[in-house]
């Protein structure tokens, strides 16, 4: 550690801020290290006063619920967890880009640690069709034959894209046979450009391709833009527990802020090096020229309120809260962007987009708002320019949501709804009332509803159209686009301007229900309509009174959730792993992250409290499900069985028989303490 004006520093931080972050920016170390250390005496006790608060509401809670009274509304207002509404107001937000505030597309979320990944979804912005459909089940047309090119499939997929275009840009065809088109469009060599709901198509002609060689028209592919914005998350989707794994993480963000990161990797027995694409130029039918970004808009997600790190040691010893560190540091790696120190540029209209994660209430959400003030002050940037999404994930968020939007009304860019999340807060808050519903029916309970209308109707009462997002969340099976196609069209249709994939290849699918819905449109028509009531939002998902499962049903209900807690925490401890692709109990391919989690592990965690199920009952699943997942993982060869001495398997038993003890039911407590065990040994 070095000591830098107090505080106590991670070496590979306190180098890679004096010799990678800081150079450039005009920031000498000395004030670099006075300000953070002011930022953190000013901001640690109100960080600990917060969660103290979040502890001291729960114990209200759970003492009403255990002693059989009513935890209704107006006991919530009583103790404060319910807030007053604000008056009518409209956002402040300007400095805006358009991927945000006028635009409607898909939004990937991508882990920080991993820099191919990252690149990849950076690049996303413009995705294959072509490869998009014949590369997946989205297409209705038998699969590929394995080997080589199917012209099969790829006449099934050339039909399927031209009945797009078609339905997009009627006559669009015309302006590739220097025809009287109707539409505008722009071109470069061997491409056209068109644009229908704000979103980009173009259509690329080259005869002497394979495919555009045998078309008519010699069309070889068509394009279209897809990953409009991208999070760079810090946060659920990694597993970063020290120095050495928050410095890669900041490492990857300034390369993307400088656009200069690069990765190499082996593919096919040869090195293949994977950057930044360029910027893509046009020439208007004037003969003007134009430029449309090649990458995706990037926010990146800190952490919330909870954890600290021992990247930073405070005067007293203590760690550092991460989401202050974290503020600060992607703050100031974010001023290579804004002041144009690297080769490519993220934000156009000079501002900073970060995602807060896990805010509980407008009390929080105004501790945000200070800190980012105080951040840009030691950096010298204007007011406002560190904007800030808020993710409407904790049950005290939902319910005050106005409020929350008010607390950080001149720098808002984002909402959106995370269900996994919102639902681990559903049952932890409600713990000791009584035991919930099994998890497959919490998607129908009366509190879902409400909860995703209530966040769309209220962001717009405040103003977000046109200035900034209102999101959904992730489609997490990545293996069935067919059943994507089907039905994510509902999140546009719901007036939300964006909506989560878990790939570059979601994103351009989902993209054409962006070409068949006018968002903007639907979110005026939904304006008019009146935010469901608060009631709605404040129903339990309880089991009925009297409610008694067999034997088979606990059964199931146990080997479900034990299956998905030992499949995603095995990666988590032994590789590092915050989000991948896991097997189901079905060998179904789900993306699983720190949410997923949390629901599993509460809902057992309530079961067990109730008497749904014994501890025995629980180990007897968890035996089960380990040689589940030891049989779903036995491809890999970094993989270790999971037996009862491994750290996998006691953190997951952790997560289930501390579950009712943890902050807010997180399981990033126990995780991080595992994982540092098995980094140490």
């Amino acid at each position: 550690m070095q000591t830098r004006a107090g505080l106590s520093v991670d070496d590979m931080l306190a180098r890679f801020v004096e010799e990678r972050a800081l150079p450039g920016t005009g920031i000498a170390p000395e004030a670099f290290w006075e300000g953070t250390a002011a930022i953190f005496a000013r901001f640690v006790h109100e960080n600990r006063a917060l969660l103290d608060k979040r502890e001291a509401l729960q114990t209200q809670i759970d003492a009403r619920y255990s002693g059989g009274e009513p935890v209704d509304e107006a006991f919530l207002r009583e103790i404060g967890y319910l807030v007053p509404e604000p008056e009518p107001f409209t956002i402040g937000t300007s400095g805006v880009d358009a991927e945000i505030a006028t635009m409607a597309g898909p939004q990937l979320v991508v882990p920080s640690l991993n820099a191919r990944f990252v690149l990849n979804a950076a690049n996303a912005r413009w995705g294959s069709l072509y490869d998009a459909f014949y590369g997946t089940d989205a297409l209705d047309a038998p699969p590929a034959v394995p080997g080589g090119y199917d012209t099969a499939r790829g006449a099934a997929v050339i039909a399927r894209v031209r009945a797009f275009l078609d339905e997009a840009i009627p006559g669009w065809s015309l302006a590739l046979t220097d025809g009287e088109c109707p539409l505008p469009f722009a071109r470069r060599d061997g491409g056209f450009l068109f644009v229908k709901n704000g979103l980009h198509i173009e259509i690329v002609v080259d005869r002497d391709h394979p495919i555009g060689a045998t078309d008519p028209l010699g069309i070889s592919d068509v394009i279209l833009e897809s990953a409009l914005t991208t999070i760079v998350d810090l946060e659920d989707s990694v597993a970063a527990v020290d120095a050495d794994d928050k410095v890669a993480a900041y490492s990857n963000w300034l390369g993307l802020m400088r656009g200069d990161l690069e990765e190499s990797f082996e593919k096919g027995g040869r090195t293949i090096t994977r950057a930044l694409n360029p910027d893509r130029e046009w020439t208007a039918p004037s003969g003007s020229t134009f430029t449309l970004p090649g990458r995706s808009l990037l926010f990146v997600r800190n952490v919330g309120h909870l954890m600290t790190t021992t990247a930073v040691l405070l005067p007293d010893g203590g760690e550092a809260p991460e989401g202050i560190l974290d503020a600060i540091m992607t703050s100031l790696i974010g001023l290579h962007d804004v002041h144009g120190l690297g080769t490519l540029r993220n934000s156009r209209a000079g501002s900073i987009y970060i995602v807060k994660p896990k805010m509980h209430g407008p009390d929080e959400c105004a501790f945000t708002n200070a800190l980012f003030d105080a951040v840009e002050d030691l950096l010298g940037l204007d007011r406002h320019t560190v904007k800030v999404g808020v993710m409407d994930e904790e049950r005290r968020t939902s319910a005050n949501l106005a409020a929350c939007i008010y607390a950080v009304k001149d720098r808002i860019v984002f909402i959106n709804t995370g269900f996994l999340d919102r639902t681990g807060d559903e049952m932890h808050t409600a713990m000791r009332g009584g035991a919930m519903i099994r998890k497959a029916e919490m998607k129908a309970a009366d509190w879902i509803k409400a909860y995703e209308d209530r966040n769309v109707r209220i962001g717009l009462a405040c103003g977000l159209s046109g200035k900034a997002q209102i999101g959904k969340g992730m489609w997490a099976t990545p293996d069935r686009m067919a059943d994507m196609m089907e039905q994510k069209i509902g999140h546009p249709m719901s007036g939300a301007n964006t909506a989560w994939v878990p790939s570059p290849t979601a994103a351009t699918l989902h993209a054409l229900h962006y070409h068949q819905v006018d968002v903007f449109a639907r979110q005026q028509e939904i304006a008019a309509e009146t935010v469901p009531p608060l009631a709605k939002l404040l129903t339990l998902p309880f089991a009925a009174a009297g409610r008694n499962w067999t034997p088979e049903e606990v059964r199931e209900e146990l080997d479900n959730n034990a299956q998905g807690i030992l499949g995603y925490v095995v990666r988590w401890i032994d590789q590092g792993v915050g989000c991948s692709k896991v097997p189901d109990i079905h060998d179904v391919g789900l993306m699983e992250d720190r949410a997923t989690l949390r629901i599993s592990s509460q809902h057992i965690a309530n079961w067990l409290l109730h008497g749904v199920c014994t501890e025995a009952e629980v180990d007897a699943a968890l035996d089960r499900m380990a040689a589940k997942v030891d049989a779903q993982n036995a491809g890999d060869p970094l993989y270790v069985k999971l037996t009862r001495d491994r750290l996998a398997f006691q953190a997951a038993r952790a997560l289930i028989f501390e579950g009712v003890a943890q902050p807010s039911g997180y399981t990033e407590p126990l995780l991080h303490r595992f994982r540092q065990q098995a980094k140490a040994g």
